[in-house]
């Protein structure tokens, strides 16, 4: 495979490949952590991190076409768990609260034990939105809280959801690590060169790391193969709620014409203001 077949100049971060070479690879886990960081912390409060084995997470294999792990720990022992999420699911935050679960058990010790835990933080990167009633509130945090007092239960599990598509700061607008990481996630795989913003050590590492025409044969096929599976399922994902819609409407204009021709309006007219033929409202 040549990188004729492939037009973009840095490589896509919603795929499989493009993610775990930005975030899942000891060799570029400083870039882990600067996100990480301006995420959770807003300082560099991480200095290490050590990946962990994301298997025994129990992720099925279907799951893989629209979720990637990243579990690491840091110095302090811990927990991390990162997701970059493509489609949205019917039970996604039964699933985080689920896979959130697997770090905290895991840190049972034989013997006598006093239960004391590490933090576990879940950061998921949803290329969806779920919440439409707030098109500014992009950056979920929770935590258990009481609801009499409303302070924070417990400070040692934290859930963050990050809806990239509500997302929209320009490049002039950037103020925070926080705000060029998003815009990097969210702009990656569609610019044409590095923009002045992201001019430091951390984006250095990353701009290198993601330049597409540096890959290696083995990489260029690699990453062409995640790319492939990454159009086909989202020309999947866009083929199926074009048709939602589509019926949806299709449903909407037969009771409206269903309503106008019991109202004795015209056929003629019907067909006008619905867009169905006639031969549709004759039967309704």
């Amino acid at each position: 495979m040549g990188i004729e077949g492939i037009q973009d100049k840095y490589v896509n971060p919603y795929t499989d490949f493009g993610f775990k070479l930005l975030f899942g690879t000891a060799m570029n886990k400083e870039l882990l952590i600067s996100f990480l960081n301006a995420l959770l912390f807003k300082e560099e409060v991480i200095k290490d991190v050590t990946y962990l084995n994301a298997e025994h997470l129990g992720t099925q294999e279907y799951d893989r076409r629209a979720v990637f792990d990243v579990y690491c720990e840091n110095e302090k022992g811990e927990k991390f768990l990162v997701e970059m999420q493509r489609g949205e699911q019917q039970f996604f935050k039964d699933r985080s609260v689920f896979y959130s679960t697997f770090p905290i058990r895991e840190q049972a010790k034989r013997g006598e034990w006093d239960y004391e835990l590490k933090a576990v933080y879940v950061v998921g990167i949803l290329n969806f939105s779920f919440d439409n009633s707030d098109e500014e509130y992009f950056h979920h945090e929770v935590k258990l809280v009481d609801l009499y007092t409303h302070k924070v239960f417990y400070d040692k599990l934290t859930f963050v959801y990050l809806e990239m598509p509500k997302f929209n700061k320009s490049e002039d607008e950037l103020e925070s690590m926080f705000d060029k990481w998003l815009f990097v996630l969210r702009n990656l795989a569609s610019l044409l060169e590095r923009p002045r913003a992201l001019q430091n050590r951390v984006f250095d590492r990353l701009f290198e790391t993601a330049e597409i025409a540096k890959f290696t044969k083995t990489e260029l096929s690699e990453y062409w193969d995640s790319l492939k599976n990454f159009r086909d399922w989202y020309s999947v994902i866009s083929t199926a709620e074009k048709k939602g819609r589509e019926e949806g409407e299709k449903k909407k204009a037969m009771e409206v014409a269903r309503y106008l021709k019991s109202s004795g309006t015209s056929i003629e007219l019907i067909v006008g203001a619905t867009g169905l033929s006639k031969e549709e409202i004759e039967i309704l």
